[in-house]
């Protein structure tokens, strides 16, 4: 199953890296701040995707946490923009990807949520007290 998660949250965050690249193309590179922003998303996001399959184990929780956390917070970010300016820009979610994009994010944080779960207890040192038996 982690191997699973591992490549559905790779293909996931590659997902919002190719979003993020192409409307950074299509404009978003000259808007103040959100250009460098989404720039930023696309590096981090297409890193973090290609870390997810090559690090080892004991860095897997890491990992998968940092890119849970860039998912949800590229998504919060995108919701906020669509309520109030952020940093004087105000985007809409009939904005071109802008469903595609929180569909990708919401389910990338879920997934890699739940692949730091697991991999954190698959690698945990404590023994599972029900198997535990005492000599009497």
């Amino acid at each position: 199953m982690t191997s699973v998660l591992r490549w559905a949250g790779a293909l996931l965050l590659a997902g919002i890296a190719v979003v993020h690249a192409r409307l950074w193309l299509d404009g978003y590179r000259s808007i103040d701040v959100i250009g460098p922003l989404f720039a930023v998303d696309v590096l981090a996001a297409g890193g973090l995707a290609a870390a997810l399959v090559a690090v080892p184990r004991r860095l897997l929780v890491a990992t998968a946490l940092a890119g849970a956390a860039l998912a949800a917070g590229t998504a919060a970010g995108l919701l906020l923009s669509t309520q109030v300016p952020l940093f004087g820009f105000r985007e809409s979610l009939q904005a071109r990807f802008a469903v595609l994009s929180l569909v990708l994010e919401a389910a990338a944080t879920v997934v890699l949520v739940g692949l730091a779960a697991l991999a954190r207890r698959a690698r945990s040192p404590l023994p599972d007290a029900r198997h535990q038996h005492t000599a009497r």
